[in-house]
């Protein structure tokens, strides 16, 4: 709408000259207050006083100066911003047509930069002294997309074809969302970002040298999802509802409340899957212990899922120095589904041997619970200093019920059975954090225990030959309790020069861990300390930065590895945990250079090592039986480079590519059998964008991301494309849009395989391919002061990764 008027003004100069509206330019210099230098590649925006929105924006010239012509006569604000440079503001007067305001003085930023909001011109990637962060408000295509759409465009994750969520390339690294461990991503994160707008997100921060006040957990990082807050006096808010050929209809309301001292923000959704039929199979050929060909083929009938989401934060102002928050958060994910299977097990001379076919009914429940409370103390003399006490409770788990009958058998006894499993964690954690800055220096130190308890309650009955009724099988039910407590403390040091930043800090955490069986009693127990480093050091230059990282990280096993149901839904491929598991510590190393002249470009490369890691593992019985667990077996070595382009070709024509390349070496030793595998894994995305007049954009993207190298094989790859559109109507208070994903297809089957000298191993399933979406936002209210946030808080970043695989 700004454009057309804009239009609408110039016609109108150029048909009545005679009576011309009065307009006003705005010019002057920006210079280096201490050097006296020109400042090129400062971000110049103009905005209304009034509605404090955004007007005009450009970046100064080489030589420092910038100008606004053909502006209306209005009361309007300058805003100067650079990276290690203080903001600053200027009125315009709004009678005067010329006005020129000579040389501005920039000073170099004592503190940590506190950036005004300037829309019209915000970078879309960032990066900091120990983070990379993507902001997601400023991608047109947020409108259309959701939230895991997203992902694949911010530097250093990727997305995989059974839609997993990688970092650097790796499976182990935990999800935070606005800086705290939330029960919506801890088991299934891409199910919850598949059913959330990518509009309901501020920015994604990809944190890859982890400063000491995040615990050590997750090998590769941390991603933290923000969720988009409008925290103003008064109300505001907005509605999405969307429909989706693959993922079906869903809904989003985020909404803020400001009165007075109280705040409250929120969101609720929802999510109604289709329903879906999918093909599947297996083939394993055995040489060690005997030759043998194993066949499966299926088909899977899926009802849907059903998401349910929902967080709240509510804040109450005591007075200016002491502040109160609580937040609530909720998750839950339920899914019907039965398949239909065909066997066969053949011998060297393709002899059928034994064969059947299998009915499988089973059904599942996610859900996960966070209530949190937070104090924090702030001090007259100076308002960075700070003193948070917080307590959180989190409860998260999950339930599986399996059927599981056998007809046409051939030389087949096992008989008929059910299987039940009930597992989770409930976590308590307590946490105690200080700020104290002192001139060009930043000091935290802190203090926190987690005591967190997993459990497995599971119970599997067998339908007897001869009274024809299920019976219990005492070997495959027990109940399984895993108590791990970490207690630990740390502190760092955040120095700031005139182009330079250090940020350095140590950590220790204490872990004991008593892990037992009901029928048995104890069975492990560990006591150990870990001494957590990080370093990260960033030199800013004219418009560019440096930066180096180096900090060791813990991976922690998580319920889902440790678990020892044994899962029996496919009786030729049995998958369990390991409770004898033990942590892994990485090192890692990263060195990233960023240009932000025009766009942004970051290129980095980083290299990281680990012994002993946890790797996924596959053996053959003697019956040929498959068995999958977790062990303690695996060297880790990784050499990658990563590239991510955000590029303005033109104003209205914005090119981004997100890449990486990564060298894997692996190796270890499994059942005294010897592995190593190494190779190149990494991927590739890219997207463009187009806005046109009148509130229409554009985007189209496509990407490929390879396979993953394992101990024994390698996963599947993805390769796609999209396309989406939308408009803006209502004064920009509404949006449709529409997103086409690889429409040349139905279907694409995803395969990944298991070589070794004693078999081979592939597997395939279907997966929907062709998706149609259509989506309608609407906002509403109006905010005028805004609502206060605790600046520290519990973040649990200490449980190993949302996915298993190479850790």
């Amino acid at each position: 709408m700004k454009n057309v008027l804009s239009l609408l003004a110039l016609l109108c100069i150029a048909a009545t000259s005679y009576a011309q509206t009065a307009t006003q330019t705005i010019k002057g210099v920006v210079l280096d207050s201490l050097k006296k230098q020109p400042m090129g590649y400062v971000t110049v925006a103009l905005r209304h006083t009034k509605t404090n929105l955004p007007v005009k924006s450009m970046l100064s010239k080489d030589n420092g100066t910038f100008e606004f012509s053909n502006l209306p006569l209005k009361s309007y604000q300058l805003v100067l911003a650079s990276v290690g440079f203080k903001n600053k503001v200027i009125d315009i007067d709004s009678t005067k047509k010329q006005i020129n305001l000579g040389d501005i003085l920039m000073a170099a930023s004592t503190s940590d930069l506190k950036e005004v909001s300037v829309t019209a011109v915000r970078p879309i990637v960032k990066q900091e002294v120990d983070r990379i962060a993507y902001d997601v408000q400023a991608d047109p295509s947020n409108k259309v997309e959701t939230a895991l759409d997203m992902m694949r465009k911010v530097p250093l994750v990727s997305v995989d074809a059974s839609d997993n969520i990688k970092l650097k390339g790796n499976t182990d690294y935990k999800i935070l969302i606005n800086g705290k461990p939330s029960s919506l991503v801890a088991r299934n994160p891409s199910d919850v970002l598949k059913a959330m707008p990518a509009s309901n997100i501020e920015k994604i921060e990809v944190i890859t040298t982890p400063p000491a006040k995040y615990e050590a957990e997750g090998l590769a990082g941390i991603i933290n999802i923000i969720t988009k807050k409008n925290a103003d006096q008064g109300y505001n808010g907005s509605w999405t509802t969307r429909y989706n050929t693959v993922w079906g209809l869903g809904s989003n309301l985020n909404a803020t409340v400001k009165q007075g001292k109280f705040g409250l923000n929120g969101y609720i959704g929802f999510n109604r899957q289709n329903k879906q039929t999918t093909q599947f199979g297996n083939t394993t050929n055995t040489i060690i212990p005997v030759v043998s060909s194993l066949q499966q083929t299926g088909t899977n009938y899926r009802d849907g899922g059903r998401n349910n989401y929902g967080s709240a934060e509510l804040s109450y102002e005591i007075d200016t120095l002491n502040l109160l928050t609580g937040n609530i958060e909720s998750y839950t994910y339920k899914f019907n589904q039965h398949s239909e299977q065909n066997s066969g097990q053949y011998d060297a001379e393709d002899v059928i041997q034994q064969g059947y076919r299998l009915a499988n009914a089973s059904s599942g429940n996610y859900h996960g619970t966070d209530l949190g409370l937070n104090y924090q103390l702030g001090f007259k003399h100076n308002k960075e200093q700070l003193l948070t006490m917080s307590y959180k409770y989190s409860s998260n788990g999950s339930t599986q019920d399996a059927a599981n009958i056998f007809t046409e058998r051939f030389n087949y006894g096992l008989p008929n059975y059910n299987q039940y499993n009930n597992s989770g964690t409930h976590e308590h954690t307590m946490q105690v954090d200080y700020v104290q800055p002192v001139k060009k220096v930043t000091i935290e130190a802190g203090g926190k225990a987690i005591l967190r308890k997993n459990f497995s309650d599971f119970t599997s009955d067998t339908l007897s030959s001869i009274t024809n009724q299920y019976v219990n099988n005492s070997l495959q039910t027990n109940n399984f309790d895993y108590q791990q407590n970490v207690y630990s403390a740390y502190n760092s040091y955040q120095v700031k020069w005139t182009k330079w930043t250090l940020k350095a800090g140590l950590r220790l955490e204490h872990t004991n861990v008593d892990a037992h069986f009901t029928s048995i009693g104890s069975v492990a127990t560990q006591d150990y300390n870990n001494f957590i480093p990080s370093v990260s050091i960033q030199r800013q230059l004219k418009s560019s930065s440096i930066n180096f990282g180096f900090s060791n990280r813990i991976s922690r096993p998580n319920i889902w590895q440790l678990n020892p149901f044994v899962d029996a839904s496919n009786p030729k491929y049995i998958n369990v945990g390991n409770p004898a598991l033990r942590p892994v510590v990485n090192h890692s190393f990263e060195l990233n250079y960023s240009n932000f002249a025009k766009g942004s470009i970051t290129a980095g490369i980083s290299y990281s090592y680990a012994n002993n890691t946890i790797q996924s593992v596959t053996t053959i019985r003697p019956d040929t039986v498959s068995v999958t667990t977790y062990e303690n077996v695996g060297q880790n070595k990784r050499l990658g480079g990563n590239l991510n382009i955000n590029y303005p070709i033109t104003k209205k024509l914005n090119l981004n590519i997100n890449s990486q390349l990564v060298y894997v070496w692996l190796k270890g030793t499994a059942n005294n059998i010897f592995y190593s595998h190494k190779g190149i894994q990494g991927y590739i995305f890219g997207n463009a964008g187009y806005k046109f007049e009148k509130g229409w954009r554009v985007g189209v993207d496509g990407g490929v991301d390879s396979r993953y190298v394992l101990l024994q094989g390698k996963d599947n790859y993805w390769a796609g494309g999209s396309f989406s559109a939308s408009k803006d109507f209502l004064k920009e208070k509404a949006n449709i849009g529409i997103y086409v994903s690889n429409p040349w297809k139905k279907y694409r089957t995803n395969d990944s395989y298991n070589r070794t000298n004693e078999f081979e191993q592939t597997s395939y399933n279907q997966n929907y391919y062709r998706n149609i979406g259509f989506n309608f936002t609407y906002k509403f209210g109006r905010l005028n002061s805004q609502i206060k946030k605790n600046q520290r808080g519990i973040e649990n970043d200490d449980s190993s990764g949302n996915r298993g695989g190479n850790h």
